[in-house]
């Protein structure tokens, strides 16, 4: 059974753990692992020590398995990881149905996020769940020493309203 709750500072190193190993998942050909490892590493670390009230965390048969967090509170989602160990489960599809629901209750109308273009299964499991492409460029990234392409994706939760008179406009 999965359930999704909002994190607690005790669960910060599980969730840094977490992150680290789907990391590692996603960026497989696209940087070097053994370098990068504990960059990404620390960047959690930082990230959640200071943010972990910002990040809801799904729990799979009483163990964490995932978190998923919107930095700014706003309508991006910027985090959403699953522990290798538990992804195909529905974990990442529950964390994002938390994660839009705040986008909605928080007045927005879509939802965005982005990735790293080569990362096939977050794109198609965000494609899967109604996001669609809405941008794609191509940045040098100083860390990495390579040109990165980036992917946003974007899914419209709140449907327009009817220009007109009446329940269904003119």
């Amino acid at each position: 059974m999965i359930t999704v709750r909002n994190a607690r500072e005790e669960d910060v190193p599980a969730i840094v753990e977490i992150g680290v190993r789907a990391w590692e998942q996603a960026v497989v050909g696209v940087a070097d692992l053994q370098v990068r490892r504990e960059h990404a590493r620390n960047a959690f670390q930082q990230f959640l020590a200071r943010h972990w009230l910002r990040v809801s965390v799904a729990e799979f048969d009483g163990g964490l398995a995932g978190w998923a967090s919107r930095e700014s509170l706003d309508d991006e989602i910027t985090d959403l990881w699953v522990d290798p160990l538990h992804q195909k489960k529905g974990v990442g599809a529950a964390l994002l149905a938390v994660m839009e629901a705040e986008i909605v209750a928080a007045d927005f109308e879509a939802a965005r996020l982005q990735t790293h273009a080569r990362n096939t299964a977050a794109v198609g499991f965000f494609q899967k769940h109604g996001y669609s492409v809405s941008w794609l460029s191509v940045d040098y990234s100083e860390r990495l020493d390579r040109d990165v392409e980036s992917i946003g994706l974007r899914r419209q939760l709140v449907e327009d309203a009817p220009i007109g008179y009446g329940p269904d406009g003119f």
